[in-house]
């Protein structure tokens, strides 16, 4: 049974960093699709980092575009979100996703991912 589970979230203060985990097991997905996804209170979860399977590739959203860099490590089926610069907007439950599709390819829309994490909440004070 494939698993993902994150690790790393917690309260900071504007300004901080944090860098997040996403520990895959029960599978192989050193060479599919990874993303990391965020939904906070009364919002619709949001694409937040995409990388491709060979992590020649990756995609930001805008409002994290020079803060967060999105990264794996395939030998320790992990990837990583490292977040900089944190304002009180990035306050929400941080997810990663796994896809099965194509490997060398990025993908925003949340469902092409299969599997998901149960999330780590991130809160940013001001």
């Amino acid at each position: 049974q494939v698993q993902l589970v994150e690790s790393g979230g917690g309260l900071v203060q504007t300004g901080d960093s944090l860098r997040l985990s996403c520990a895959v097991s029960g599978g192989t997905f050193s060479r599919n699709p990874m993303a990391w996804f965020r939904q906070s209170p009364g919002k619709e979860r949001e694409f937040v980092a995409g990388i491709s399977g060979s992590g020649g590739s990756t995609k930001y959203a805008d409002s994290v575009k020079g803060r967060f860099t999105i990264s794996r490590d395939n030998a320790k089926n992990t990837a990583y979100l490292q977040m900089n610069s944190l304002k009180p907007d990035d306050t929400a439950v941080y997810s990663c996703a796994a896809s099965t599709l194509v490997y060398n390819a990025v993908y925003v829309p949340s469902a092409a991912y299969h599997y998901w994490g149960q999330g780590t909440q991130v809160t940013v004070s001001s």
